[in-house]
């Protein structure tokens, strides 16, 4: 139970300061979405995008997290709803996009995918705020 709400805990501290999350929360998730995730679907040439696989996952196994991370955590980002729980596999593939598919690449290319993980890292951190379903959840338990 005590994990629980650790992993339920919520305030970022003052009011201000839990609305300025809510938001910094939304337009992390909506452009998430927007530029990786609508990607996913994006058919250029008859072709859809190529997912990198450098764990050399099962194909299907590795294009299921791409799409889940960039597509449907989102989702729960905006709603605060397990928070910390959905943001794990998103924080895996933009560091896995960091520091291995684009490690001999330059500084402008390794640039997206570092401050994805670390917006999301920050995220994860502080919790939601108390402007989620986390927080609501939170207070029942």
């Amino acid at each position: 139970m005590e994990y629980l709400k650790l992993a339920l805990q919520t305030n970022a501290g003052s009011s201000i300061n839990n609305l300025a999350f809510l938001f910094f929360r939304i337009l992390v998730a909506v452009e998430l979405f927007r530029v990786h995730g609508m990607r996913k679907f994006k058919v250029e040439n008859g072709k859809k995008e190529s997912l990198p696989n450098p764990l050399h996952l099962p194909e299907k196994l590795n294009g299921a997290v791409a799409i889940f991370a960039d597509t449907v955590v989102p989702f729960f980002m905006i709603l605060g709803l397990g928070t910390r729980l959905f943001l794990l596999p998103t924080i895996g593939v933009t560091a896995i996009g960091y520091f291995v598919v684009h490690r001999k690449d330059s500084v402008e290319v390794r640039d997206v995918p570092f401050i994805y993980t670390v917006l999301l890292l920050l995220v994860w951190i502080v919790g939601p705020g108390t402007f989620s379903l986390d927080h609501y959840l939170f207070n029942l338990i």
